[in-house]
């Protein structure tokens, strides 16, 4: 038999330098974290602003957000489950939901540094490309899409929040190569097929074809919609809504104040001197009680 050599020596484990925590747990991709927080030294710590969008199974969460040496600073923050304000009660992870948020998180930006009245994107989404002109003294909001480790696949739902943000008025390099109605072959982008996605018509005709082919299928599926009496013919108009609310109003909703009165005390009583004293009486007899 040759020489095999043993690669994970000792000298190997002595000098072994374990990743970062959220690398190990499979967070952070921290090669493309850096890249997208390094700021060029002749900025002047200026901050360099991230759209960061990450989904759950019931939530979407997107952040504008800035990289300092104690952590990320939160500059906004919208969330799907904040939807049902604006009217939209069901489907808060899909396509639609997605724009909505992204459009929400833009306005309330906009709204924060007082931009809303002159980055006013695009009022009626129409899917078609639109990129921000400086207008005045003041430029539009600019950062840059975080992704974090979602597959940018084309028509992903992160686009949605991404062209939501931007007809919001946020300014963001993006191209329509990844968004819905874009074909890789021919080069060509269909905004029309773009624009049925963030009205969620792509769900009302998937609703209407259920109800024709099979309506077991359709109650296990949409049965919160039905809950709501929400039917196929009511979704556009129900995002058209939501998204003028969402620009009349982009403010987040007030804190619940506490009720006055003392604050709820889980901690046990403070015994008197006489329950301490029997307490002792009692402890005593049931010592010599066995002994």
């Amino acid at each position: 038999m040759g020489f095999v050599k043993v690669v994970k020596n000792k000298a190997y484990f002595k000098r072994f330098q374990v990743k970062y925590r959220r690398r190990r747990e499979g967070k952070t991709d921290y090669f493309a974290r850096k890249r997208l927080i390094v700021q060029n030294k002749n900025k002047y710590n200026t901050p360099k602003y991230r759209l960061i969008v990450r989904f759950s199974n019931k939530t979407i969460v997107a952040q504008v957000a800035y990289a300092t040496i104690e952590g990320d600073k939160i500059v906004a923050d919208a969330r799907s489950s904040e939807l049902p304000r604006f009217g939209i009660k069901v489907g808060l992870t899909n396509y639609a939901s997605s724009y909505a948020v992204g459009l929400l998180l833009a306005r309330r930006l906009n709204q924060k540094y007082g931009l809303d009245e002159t980055y006013k994107g695009v009022e009626k989404p129409d899917g078609e490309d639109y990129f921000i002109e400086k207008e005045g003294e003041r430029g539009a909001f600019y950062c840059v899409l975080d992704t974090g480790l979602a597959r940018t696949s084309s028509g992903a739902r992160i686009f949605g929040v991404l062209k939501g943000a931007v007809d919001g008025g946020l300014d963001i390099p993006h191209s329509n190569k990844r968004f819905p109605g874009s074909n890789a072959e021919s080069g060509e982008y269909d905004a029309a097929v773009h624009r049925s996605r963030i009205m969620g018509e792509h769900i009302s005709k998937y609703m209407s074809t259920l109800i024709d082919e099979d309506e077991d299928a359709y109650k296990r599926q949409f049965a919160v919609y039905k809950k709501e009496g929400i039917m196929p013919d009511m979704i556009q108009e129900m995002y058209t809504k939501a998204h003028e609310a969402i620009r009349a109003d982009p403010s987040p909703a007030a804190k619940k104040v506490p009720t006055e009165g003392k604050p709820k005390s889980y901690k046990r009583a403070r015994m008197s001197l006489a329950q301490r004293k029997g307490r002792v009486a009692q402890q005593k007899a049931a010592f010599l009680a066995l002994h």
